[in-house]
């Protein structure tokens, strides 16, 4: 059966040189192995990446963690909720605007991320080592982002 609109060999090119897919599947290997870096510590890799968001000297609002972590904020209430219930953050009315809310670190939170952070920073360097230039693809990252 011939395809006439979407030919095969551009499936191919689109395979061999599509950023998009590149980078969502490079997102995914890299999510996977911070999952199981972190398992022991009961977060995930984008847990982590919320949690260090988060870590500041003034809870945050949820719109500048949205911001930070180029989210919705309806994604990022929904990614709070499973930190909330096991008291890692806590969600509090923004004083400055009753409608808004602000997230901060629990106690035990802060101690989950400190432990979490060391083997952040250990698998990353084996990850940095595994790859020819981790300093020109992030830079062409933060192009994009």
């Amino acid at each position: 059966m011939s395809n006439d609109v979407a030919p095969y060999r551009l499936t191919l090119h689109i395979r061999d040189h599509c950023l998009c897919l590149h980078a969502q599947r490079a997102a995914r290997v890299l999510s996977r192995r911070f999952d199981d870096a972190f398992r022991p510590y009961g977060i995930t890799s984008g847990q982590f990446s919320l949690m260090n968001g988060l870590n500041r000297p003034e809870p945050p609002t949820i719109g500048a963690v949205a911001e930070l972590l180029a989210m919705d904020r309806s994604t990022v209430t929904a990614n709070l909720k499973p930190l909330e219930k096991a008291g890692l953050v806590s969600v509090s009315v923004d004083p400055n605007d009753r409608r808004g809310r602000r997230v901060a670190l629990t106690d035990k939170g802060r101690t989950v991320l400190g432990a979490a952070t060391p083997v952040w920073i250990s698998e990353h360097a084996l990850i940095e080592r595994e790859i020819e230039s981790g300093d020109d693809l992030r830079k062409a990252l933060l192009a994009i982002a």
